[in-house]
């Protein structure tokens, strides 16, 4: 009896237990849905439903000249929600939205959509991605009109999510210099230093986790739309960089050097229009854009003999030497303390006036006219230095600018022989761009203006921000003394270390460089050269700089490397700028034929038919032709054009044409250009119709 009460004892207990542990359930459960419901139910809203970023459309990056440099274009990814169609919709079009779909994306057979899709349905998936390969705008709206599609987001279930790819139609052209900004916003060039313009204000919107922990967007009033990014507009010139970037990269090649720049400026405005940085890449095969070296702290360098133009302004601005006067170089040689100064000519140049030297680019003579006359106060010529604002950074509006190393007379590491080695661009450290700063100056009667690369920063129409030319210094030397550094520089030309880039077309005028490379503190034979200058000398419109790093060859010196790049650059220019040509387009244009009927030979026939107009001679047209390029016969009185066909895969007929417009009709075809003579082309070593290859390097004879 005892067991048996025992037994029902722990029964009656047991029962007991579970009744009170449901009870606490049921009353667990009433309690959350009752009293706590609206506090779970909030807390399921924010973890199922967040606002999230809705990153804004970047701005775009112009050239001068509206030329498309940098933009965003959308793509889009492909979502179906297969829960939102509706039986008859799904069931009506789901073939044919298979079909469809297989047909365009072609990795998948049609049953295979068919499949994916009713199982996402089935299963009842909220967010199903149908191909990761992103769609363009003109295939996302041809998608729109599919069947269940062409129902939309709420009756079709039909989700193309945007994403922005950051496009350049001109490729790689100006790469380093337009940049980048990468996910955690560092970056470089004008992506960089403008993005907080570019960037734009992100705007929210309302998104719903679904399985699988994806985020589908769903649509709510509070949704702010994102301001888009603001474009820039540059001072670039397409063309320009073209030109020079294709001439550097052939030098870079031909002399296998380790990297390269190009500077081109406008002499009044300072807007740079054209800025290349070329270094060899690390596989060792070909060049690409890796660094900015014409501001970087890597351009920072001694920047060798196109320095000498600030000791000669020193020197002419106390007035204590006459560009006649003589000066002894000797063999080539001059002890300074315990150092050598040699000059690059072996045995000297013996006796020479000073424009010359400076024209030979003699080390020995500008050393030592500086050490004589600022020896016992060196102070006085580091004062012209920071006079012309070499010393410091210039504040150029891209991002990363290296800072200019001069030292200082007084402090611990100025050496009796400092400043002759810095009269001759040693010992201090500058970038291409402050040199070209410099010579700019020269061109530009001695004002100084700073570089600028852009100009604007501007909504469509609307400018939010203008940048104009800020002068930096008023003059910084005397009109006297410009005129004679501008004489000096011509005449290096001319007579002297780049007398191989003189031309009789236009006056160019500049400096060759050519500074060791110190390397483990030690000076070595390898060397960075340079050529900085600026044309037509006679009225300058560009200034330039051209710097090559450790050429290899025999003739690896600044004038042998550096300055016919320059001079390629500049003849291009020359030839493409009407400004620059219009004189010479008179007088080429319209040669005489018996003194007393102008023959017009080739060329545009706009152009060509404007001239003539404005002269007052008839001309017609020979058919019906629309060709954009003519050839010119002379009948009695009068001017017919013929059609000159350039625009065939062949080798077009140049043949009377002026220089420039051979240039363009023959580069645009990929044809490289050497060229002899003055005038119109009277000879091409490829006869017309030869079909067009590459590698082609066609000579013209112009007479």
């Amino acid at each position: 009896m005892n067991i048996k009460r025992s037994i029902v004892l722990r029964v009656r207990i047991a029962f007991i237990l579970v009744a009170l542990f449901a009870g606490a359930i049921f009353y667990r459960i009433v309690h959350l849905q009752f009293m706590e419901g609206e506090k779970w139910q909030a807390k399921s809203e924010t973890l199922n439903f967040q606002y999230k970023q809705v990153t804004a459309t970047r701005g775009n990056i112009y050239a001068a000249d509206g030329s498309l440099l940098a933009t965003s274009l959308p793509f889009y990814r492909v979502v179906i929600d297969p829960m939102m169609a509706k039986e008859d919709v799904f069931s009506k079009g789901i073939d044919s939205l298979s079909y469809f779909l297989s047909s365009h994306f072609k990795d998948k057979s049609a049953n295979s959509y068919k499949r994916m899709i009713k199982d996402a349905r089935s299963e009842k998936k909220r967010y199903v991605v149908l191909n990761r390969t992103q769609i363009g705008y003109q295939d996302m709206q041809k998608m729109a009109k599919w069947p269940i599609f062409r129902n939309g987001r709420s009756g079709g279930g039909v989700i193309f999510e945007k994403v922005e790819k950051r496009y350049r139609p001109f490729n790689n052209l100006a790469s380093r210099t337009v940049g980048f900004v990468n996910e955690d916003k560092n970056g470089a060039g004008i992506e960089y230093s403008f993005n907080n313009f570019l960037e734009g204000k992100n705007g929210k919107a309302l998104f719903q986790r679904i399985a699988g922990g994806s985020w589908k967007p769903v649509f709510d009033a509070e949704d702010i739309k994102p301001d888009d990014g603001y474009d820039i507009l540059t001072t670039l010139d397409v063309n320009i960089q073209d030109v020079a970037e294709s001439a550097l990269l052939r030098q870079l090649t031909n002399k296998d050097a380790e990297f390269g720049c190009v500077i081109v400026m406008e002499v009044a405005t300072g807007q740079i229009k054209a800025l290349i940085n070329l270094q060899k890449n690390k596989d060792g095969l070909g060049y690409g854009e890796n660094y900015n070296f014409a501001i970087g702290d890597q351009g920072l360098t001694e920047p060798g003999s196109t320095f000498k133009l600030l000791s000669m302004l020193a020197l002419l601005e106390e007035g204590k030497i006459n560009l006649k006067d003589s000066i002894d170089t000797g063999k080539g040689t001059f002890k300074f303390y315990d150092r050598n100064m040699n000059d690059s000519k072996e045995g000297g140049y013996g006796k020479i006036t000073i424009k010359e030297a400076f024209e030979k680019s003699s080390n020995v003579a500008i050393s030592r006219l500086v050490e004589d006359n600022f020896g016992h106060n060196p102070s006085k010529f580091v004062a012209y230095i920071e006079k012309a604002g070499l010393d410091k950074p210039i504040d150029f509006q891209l991002k990363g600018e290296g800072v200019p190393y001069f030292k200082k007379p007084g402090e611990k590491n100025w050496y009796g022989t400092t400043l002759p080695w810095m009269s001759i661009g040693y010992e201090a450290k500058l970038t291409p761009l402050h040199t070209l700063m410099l010579y700019n100056a020269i061109a530009n009667d001695g004002k100084m203006v700073k570089p600028m690369i852009v100009k604007a920063v501007a909504r469509g129409n609307q400018i939010e921000e203008k940048y104009e030319t800020e002068v930096v210094r008023r003059s910084i030397a005397s009109s006297k003394t410009i005129d004679q550094l501008k004489i000096l520089l011509e005449g290096v030309v001319q007579n002297g270390t780049a007398k191989n880039v003189y031309t009789e077309e236009y006056k160019i005028a500049g400096k060759t460089g050519t500074a060791q490379k110190l390397i483990g503190g030690r000076y070595t034979q390898r060397y960075y050269t340079s050529f900085a200058g600026y044309f037509p000398a006679d009225n300058p419109k560009y200034s330039a700089i051209v710097v090559i790093d450790s050429p290899k060859g025999f003739a690896a010196y600044g004038g042998d490397v550096s300055a016919p790049v320059f001079k390629e650059i500049a003849d291009k220019i020359f030839a493409q700028d009407l400004e620059l040509n219009e004189k010479e387009n008179d007088k080429t244009y319209l040669t005489s034929n018996s003194g007393t009927f102008p023959l017009i030979q080739a060329g545009k026939m706009d152009e060509l038919q404007m001239i003539c107009n404005k002269f007052g001679i008839s001309n017609h047209v020979s058919g019906e032709t629309e060709e954009e390029w003519v050839k010119s016969t002379p009948v009695n009185k009068a001017v017919i054009w013929k059609a000159n066909k350039v625009d065939s895969p062949t080798v077009p007929d140049v043949t009377g044409m002026s220089l420039r417009d051979a240039l363009y009709v023959l580069e645009n075809k990929g044809i490289r250009v050497v060229y002899q003579g003055k005038g119109r082309v009277r000879g091409q070593s490829i006869n017309p119709g030869t079909p067009v290859n590459n590698a082609y390097v066609i000579n013209l004879v112009l007479g």
